[in-house]
């Protein structure tokens, strides 16, 4: 297995794992069946118009208000928390609590976020505040936030509690990342350790949690959960990498948002971050040109043609922004990997947690 040296002197594998499909499709649909039911209940529970607003987010009805089947996500969370169960020896149904209160969590950071963003499109259609409204965005996401704590604390039980302060921890962490990510859109040099702080609060925080919220409903110590945490986090920070990949080179079929998402948010991730770090000519001009850009309009930035765009993407990649960045997912999956070396689990749930790992790190890009 051969080896890379990336700039800050870490040492990682450039072997990109082979993906187990069928078991992972498999695992996320697990995910979705088990889950779905007690989801749809809770979103339910909103007052109108909330409830038809929600249930448009997560793909249940069109904007018109008719049954649909629109693409709810990939369900990694949900699936997540059903093998956290797993893993602390009970069955997944112990988990669906957990899996549906991050399911909310995240979809709550969403609707917020699309908002904050402006982001137009998310799973290839209008987000929530084009259709209904920035106003529906913001108590939507909310509503979702309250029914993920309601859903655990109504079980009433020790660990209940123990899952719901874990979750609570995550959603601040994740509040924090997002916050981290405004601010540096307005930032002229981020540092990569700031990136990657960022990035382990808004996405490692929550799939931490739900890769440990199940275990922890169904009786296991904080060790173990500590320990599925650790392997969620970096799991986070990987899935994170790929995404920044995707938020510059990304295939708007495949990712639902417009090409080069991230360049136009003027976003600090960590392709460009890594490539302003980096030194030499390409990193250089890459700079210049980002500083003219923090003090333009965003009205300005919007008239960029594809060719502005496409020239800051060249610059990234000529300084060396896209392969550290791949470099990065691959050092983070070995680092969940070997965190699940300190729990006792059944093979076969270790290898389910690997293969999920494996699907994240080598999503398309």
């Amino acid at each position: 297995m051969s080896t890379n040296t990336v700039n800050r002197g870490e040492t990682v594998t450039s072997a990109i794992p082979a993906v187990d499909t069928a078991g992972v499709l498999a695992l996320l649909e697990r995910g979705r069946t088990l889950a779905t039911p007690v989801l749809r209940a809770a979103v339910d529970r909103l007052a109108p118009p909330m409830d038809t607003v929600a249930a448009y987010h997560f793909g249940w009805i069109d904007a018109e208000g008719h049954a649909a089947h629109g693409d709810g996500g990939k369900a990694v969370r949900p699936a997540l928390a059903l093998l956290s169960a797993e893993a602390a020896g009970r069955p997944p149904e112990a988990g669906i609590p957990g899996a549906v209160a991050v399911e909310l969590v995240h979809n709550f950071s969403l609707l917020h976020d699309d908002l904050m963003d402006g982001d137009e499109q998310r799973r290839h259609r209008d987000t929530v505040w084009k259709v209904h409204g920035p106003a529906q965005a913001i108590l939507v996401g909310d509503a979702l936030f309250a029914l993920a704590n309601e859903i655990l604390l109504e079980l009433g039980t020790v660990e209940a509690g123990r899952a719901t302060r874990r979750l609570t921890a995550a959603t601040r962490k994740l509040i924090d990342g997002q916050a981290q990510d405004i601010s540096y859109e307005h930032r002229e040099r981020v540092t990569v350790e700031e990136c990657l702080e960022m990035e382990g609060n808004k996405t490692g925080a929550l799939l931490a949690c739900a890769a440990s919220i199940g275990a922890v409903l169904g009786g296991a110590d904080d060790r173990m959960a500590d320990t599925l945490e650790a392997y969620g986090y970096h799991l986070g920070l990987a899935f994170q990498a790929v995404d920044d990949l995707l938020g510059i080179w990304g295939d708007p079929e495949a990712t639902g948002k417009q090409t080069w998402s991230d360049l136009r948010q003027r976003k600090k991730s960590l392709p460009v971050v890594a490539a302003l770090a980096a030194g030499g000519p390409a990193s250089e001009r890459l700079g210049e040109m980002l500083t003219a850009d923090a003090k333009k309009s965003e009205t300005e930035i919007a008239d960029f043609d594809e060719d502005e765009f496409a020239e800051r993407a060249a610059l990234i990649e000529e300084a060396g922004g896209r392969e550290w960045t791949s470099q990065e997912a691959r050092r983070q999956y070995a680092t969940a990997i070997a965190a699940l070396d300190g729990v006792d689990m059944e093979a076969e749930v270790r290898a389910r947690f690997v293969a999920l790992a494996d699907f994240v790190v080598v999503r398309k890009r």
